[in-house]
């Protein structure tokens, strides 16, 4: 998985991203058609936000986070990325085997 981090009103250390990338390599294990991310992790004021877009065979998936903190913010949306993952892949192999 090619794996792209940027930041908006943020320097985005190395430590930042060592945590995404290995916040994000979970979703790898549930899924192997991922072929990149694009993060975004911005502040503003009070609020850390991390969004991200997943690119995976055939469509997209996005998702995004609040926080007062931008690690917990990264965990969040790792849990949603997670999930959403793992209902497109039930949605495929439902539809791959003729459930409705």
């Amino acid at each position: 998985m090619q794996l792209n981090i940027s930041g908006h009103h943020i320097d985005v250390t190395d430590a930042l991203k060592s945590y995404v990338t290995e916040k994000l390599q979970r979703l790898e294990r549930h899924y192997d058609h991922i072929t990149n991310a694009h993060v975004i992790l911005s502040v503003d004021k009070l609020k850390q936000r991390a969004e991200a877009t997943v690119h995976i065979s055939g469509a997209e998936v996005f998702a995004d986070a609040d926080c007062a903190d931008l690690y917990a913010a990264i965990d969040k949306l790792a849990d949603k990325l997670d999930r959403r993952i793992l209902k497109y892949k039930e949605k495929t192999v439902d539809r791959h085997h003729g459930r409705h």
